[in-house]
């Protein structure tokens, strides 16, 4: 991406101008946005997406020729206390604790053969994010608007919420070693009032009086910027006056869910995660490039002690999720919206022995294999790609790496991932890093 550096590097300060103006994608892109639902502490596959008999049949015995490495000690094999069914035109078969996503299941490609490198809370969320097990690198988010640049003038082009912070919080979104004005803006979803979610956004001044205001600081930082040519972060600041000047009009009301009527609101659910899907609904109606929604602070699917804690979630997630897919449809957004249900890795198909758990009757984290779920954006619906073994420990059919998936997320915004690079510190970074390959099996 040469032609952007060049770019970047002649309009100084323009930084607001250059987030705007993307450059021609590498290829027809099959969505100009993404939304990412992140259910972060390790989805349980065995529990949700891929049912496994072998459970039910050898539930308590031993795992045949020994388990696989994992976090903490396992233990023999646990089946899942949910039952199963084939929904859809489709007949993919969904847990009972996912009935508003059965319903719309023939919308969502299942890849099932999902696997990553540590099975970690913090390095697998870097992995998902950012490409590597490590922090210090650009997000997706940012490489995208890195990429392809905003829609819209006056809200952030990548909107990061949640109700607290995951584990690790801001890293995941940084824009790292790119320009600091590509970096995610976070919103606390914990709070329901525009005002709150969007802290500082209403100013006592008139707006022509806030405008000469920014207009003369503009100008004091412009000469400073003059004295430090390429000073990314005040680049940014400057793009970030006019954003935040900007957004008084709009923000508000984007984050304002009470605009929708009642039935709209009611069929998300009064949960955070709820109000972060009809959000983030809203934000993709207005042009804002990524919206990434975590489900909760911490790490909430992290079923050590009880995999029944998973119905818990379930029951807010479910519907949200659900009723995004029906709206980005009934809006007509869904064709070109990327919708990803992600997590940063699964659970053992044994239960997790542990003295220090309450209960015996959790799962561990496991790296090997696992379940995330695509709809919308030139993705095929209603398929199920590749698989884990009978147990659901390891990925052994069509194993899709996270490079891999981060590959395909770009190619359907009409990016190479192999082009898509930045100079930095002697080398052509990317997301990928040196690895990856778009999963062309699933593309519609």
């Amino acid at each position: 991406m040469s032609s952007r550096r060049e770019l970047l590097a002649s309009l100084g300060s323009g930084f607001g101008l250059a987030a705007l103006a993307a450059e021609s994608t590498h290829f027809p892109a099959r969505a100009k946005r993404i939304i990412y639902l992140v259910l972060n502490g390790g989805l349980s596959q065995v529990d949700s997406f891929d049912p496994k008999p072998a459970l039910d049949k050898h539930h308590g015995q031993p795992v045949p020729g020994g388990a696989p490495k994992t976090e903490s000690s396992t233990g023999h094999l646990m089946r899942s206390p949910f039952a199963f069914a084939r929904h859809g035109q489709s007949g993919t078969p969904v847990s009972e604790i996912f009935p508003n996503m059965a319903r719309v299941i023939d919308h969502f490609c299942v890849i099932r053969s999902m696997h990553t490198n540590v099975p970690n809370h913090e390095p697998s969320l870097f992995m998902i994010n950012a490409g590597t097990v490590q922090p210090g690198r650009p997000s997706l988010g940012s490489w995208l608007m890195y990429g392809l640049g905003s829609m819209n003038r006056n809200l952030p082009g990548f909107v990061v919420m949640c109700p607290g912070m995951p584990v690790v919080g801001a890293p995941l979104w940084e824009s790292a070693f790119l320009p600091a004005v590509y970096q995610g803006t976070f919103v606390q979803t914990s709070e329901s009032d525009p005002y709150k979610l969007i802290r500082h956004s209403r100013n006592g001044a008139p707006m022509d009086q806030q405008r000469k205001q920014l207009d003369l600081l503009k100008a004091l930082n412009q000469r400073h910027l003059e004295e430090r040519p390429g000073d990314s972060q005040l680049e940014a600041s400057i793009a970030a006056m006019e954003t935040a000047f900007r957004m008084q009009t709009e923000a508000p009301e984007v984050f304002d869910i009470s605009r929708e009527p009642e039935p709209v609101r009611k069929r998300y659910g009064d949960s955070a995660f709820g109000r972060g899907c009809l959000m983030a609904l809203r934000l993709a109606e207005r042009g804002v490039r990524m919206v990434q929604v975590y489900y909760g602070a911490s790490q909430p699917w992290d079923s050590h002690d009880d995999i029944l804690s998973h119905k818990t979630h379930a029951r807010r997630a479910d519907p949200a999720i659900a009723a995004l897919v029906e709206d980005l449809r009934s809006r007509g957004l869904f064709d070109d919206t990327l919708l990803v249900v992600g997590t940063e890795f699964g659970r053992t198909p044994a239960v997790q022995n542990s003295s220090t758990l309450k209960l015996q009757n959790g799962r561990d984290h496991n790296s090997l294999g696992y379940t995330i779920l695509l709809a919308g954006g030139g993705v095929k619906g209603g398929y199920v790609h590749g698989a884990t073994d009978d147990f659901g420990f390891r990925a052994v059919d069509k194993p899709v790496h996270v490079h891999d998936l981060n590959a395909t997320l770009l190619q359907l915004m009409g990016l190479d991932h192999t082009r898509l690079t930045y100079h930095y510190s002697g080398r052509d970074f990317r997301l990928t890093d040196v690895h990856g390959d778009p999963v062309r099996d699933i593309l519609a």
